[in-house]
């Protein structure tokens, strides 16, 4: 038992243990569980082979104790420091007299008991008995006194666990790591050391998302940069190339116009060369128009 005890601590201190779970560890006795376990909440020790609660430690935290599988027939006044135990299985153990659960009475906040697999349920009446005995008993072997199936023991631990018992003693929450105050005497190094590396851990993984989230919203403006310039430049090639095509065209438009004025001055020289080229020739070979010239020059030499 000690070994494994050692197995599950994992190199944590003892009193920041809340649950513990010692399953066929094979023990006659208890051996390895000391009253350091002040918080210890729930405790398994189920088919441990054990044969007497003897040495049991004084655990004043603790709500749920699995016994189940095991030899035990007397000797439950050994648990008598667990006063605040709500959860008791038994079942399938050598309890077989009603005397010996005599000292379940001094746990007034008992509210489920398994002796189910035992010999003392044979007894007559066995059920009203016990609930007689304990009155502060909700449950018996799973049942209430009305023969009403109990209710999820795991769900009740929740509640305590998440803070819905009323009574601030019973949360079973432990904050010693965690809470600061000016009183450090009753602190250990190793909760010191502990508390102090929570912190810095969580410290590293906030400055760590920080970081990420930071580089994020830089790489996103980055690419908002550069898709801008990217639409930018993209419009600045779209109007130098319109700007090219209008110039183009407007020189092809210049060179046409000065074609067209060099062909009509072409055509105005030689519009008297096409005249005189156009008129007819007379019987000799020459321009009609000389001809008459010819001819009104000797009518008038003719009158004279």
């Amino acid at each position: 038992m000690e070994k494994r005890i050692a197995l599950e601590l994992r190199g944590r201190n003892p009193s920041q243990i809340k649950e513990l779970n010692l399953d066929n560890c094979r023990s006659t006795t208890i051996v390895g569980l000391t009253d350091e376990y002040i918080n210890l909440e729930i405790l398994s020790l189920n088919n441990a082979g054990l044969t007497t609660l003897k040495g049991f430690p004084t655990l004043p935290k603790l709500r749920k104790l699995e016994l189940s599988d095991n030899r035990i027939s007397n000797g439950l006044n050994f648990l008598n420091g667990c006063k605040k135990l709500t959860h008791l299985n038994l079942s399938g153990n050598k309890i077989a007299k009603l005397e010996t659960l005599k000292p379940l009475e001094e746990f007034e906040n008992l509210k489920n008991l398994d002796l189910f697999n035992n010999e003392v349920t044979n007894i007559e009446d066995y059920r009203n008995r016990v609930f007689a005995l304990h009155p502060s008993l909700k449950y018996l072997d799973g049942f209430d006194k009305e023969d009403g199936e109990a209710e999820d023991s795991s769900g009740e631990d929740e509640d305590e666990m998440n803070g819905n018992n009323d009574s601030e003693e019973d949360l079973g929450i432990d904050l010693g790591p965690l809470i600061i105050d000016d009183d450090y005497s009753e602190r250990t190094p190793e909760m010191t050391s502990s508390f102090l590396v929570s912190l810095y851990t969580v410290y590293g993984l906030l400055f760590h998302m920080g970081t990420l989230l930071k580089n994020s919203d830089v790489d996103d403006e980055e690419d908002d940069d550069l898709s801008l310039s990217a639409v930018y430049n993209t419009k600045l090639e779209e109007e130098s190339s319109e700007g090219s095509l209008y110039e183009g065209s407007a020189e092809e438009e210049e060179v046409e116009e000065e074609d067209d004025e060099d062909g009509d001055g072409d055509n105005d020289d030689d519009k008297p060369n096409s005249k005189a080229q156009a008129g007819k020739e007379n019987s000799h070979g020459e321009p009609e128009e000389s001809t008459r010239g010819k001819k009104r020059k000797h009518e008038d030499e003719d009158e004279n």
